[in-house]
């Protein structure tokens, strides 16, 4: 069974459609990214399947239960790690963790095992009965995982959990988002991140303006762009000879200045040595090559016409904030 199935699923505030008619299946033990700019989709349809929004029109299931009609048993299925993690600052991290246990029913001594082996896990537990408002941004959203995971849930949604985040901190997060999935989780990541979304995610979802444009594997949708290509750089030679000899091995690309050549390849990294000798044989001298594969920006790009843009300050978190602002 997979472990989340979306039909048509909707959200309309008022004559707003934050979301139309979304379809996706989330298979068990995967990380599935759902890629899109700020006021795509994404929070939306995270906080409808989370059971913290009613859908409009469609339906969804997560863990096999119906998100409206099964609410507690899809909340009793799922960890929830939110943009924003709303983080008592008066608190400590272990106090935190241990109110989610009991939150979550488990027994006082089971939830202080748990608390205690989850701050470990995200690496807090040096600042474990330090008052939460003392943390970094990074170990905020650390200990809003270890909280999301107290009740060892089926299925983890995380919300753009690296936005503004260091790279260190949030390579952290990557490591761990990886060892979670290691061990059977599925994991829901939203993010606006196109690295991010191309390093985790076993499948993609592109969504824009409410509607997915795209899904597949990364690879299998920078496939669909078309193959890599070889960007050269001339020091001496004729750039027309050059060209002519490249035309021969793949295709010319429009090039981006008087001295460089792009030429799509089908076998990648292994035309370059053909490359490099012909135009060597013709005594045409490189000054630098690069190969260029295709990325999710490209794709993103090929599919909505504009790239994906980091939120600005300004900006609204969600897009239930841009329908109220």
């Amino acid at each position: 069974m997979p472990a989340i199935v979306v039909e048509q699923l909707e959200r309309a505030f008022d004559e707003v459609h934050a979301v139309r008619g979304v379809d996706l299946t989330v298979d068990e033990g995967e990380i599935y990214g759902f890629l899109g700019p700020n006021g795509a989709g994404k929070t939306t349809t995270v906080r409808m399947l989370t059971t913290l929004l009613l859908p409009t029109g469609g339906r969804a299931a997560v863990a096999g239960h119906d998100v409206v009609k099964e609410a507690r048993a899809v909340r009793a299925s799922i960890g929830v790690a939110l943009q924003e993690a709303a983080l008592d600052p008066l608190m400590t991290g272990r106090e935190l963790i241990r109110l989610q246990a009991t939150l979550q029913g488990l027994p006082s001594a089971e939830g202080k095992r748990r608390a205690d082996a989850l701050l470990e896990r995200v690496e807090l537990t040096e600042a474990a009965d330090r008052r939460v408002g003392t943390y970094s941004g990074g170990m905020r959203r650390r200990l809003d995982l270890a909280a999301a995971l107290v009740h060892e849930p089926r299925v983890l949604f995380l919300d753009e959990p690296t936005t503004g985040l260091d790279p260190v901190s949030r390579k952290t997060i990557w490591e761990e988002v990886r060892l979670l999935n290691d061990e059977g989780t599925t994991v829901f990541l939203t993010t606006q991140y196109l690295e991010e979304a191309d390093q985790l995610a076993d499948n993609v979802a592109i969504i824009d303006r409410g509607t997915i444009v795209a899904e597949g594997t990364p690879e299998a949708l920078k496939a669909q762009i078309g193959n890599p290509h070889i960007q050269l750089q001339l020091a001496e030679g004729s750039l027309a000879e050059a060209e002519e000899i490249c035309a021969r091995i793949g295709k010319l690309l429009p090039p981006r200045d008087a001295r460089t050549i792009l030429v799509e390849v089908e076998n990648g990294a292994g035309d370059i040595p053909k490359v490099v000798r012909a135009l060597d044989d013709a005594g045409i001298e490189v000054e630098s090559l690069e190969l260029v594969k295709p990325t999710l920006d490209d794709v993103f790009v090929a599919k909505t016409g504009h790239h994906l843009e980091k939120k600005r300050d300004d900006e609204p978190e969600s897009e239930l904030e841009a329908v109220e602002a």
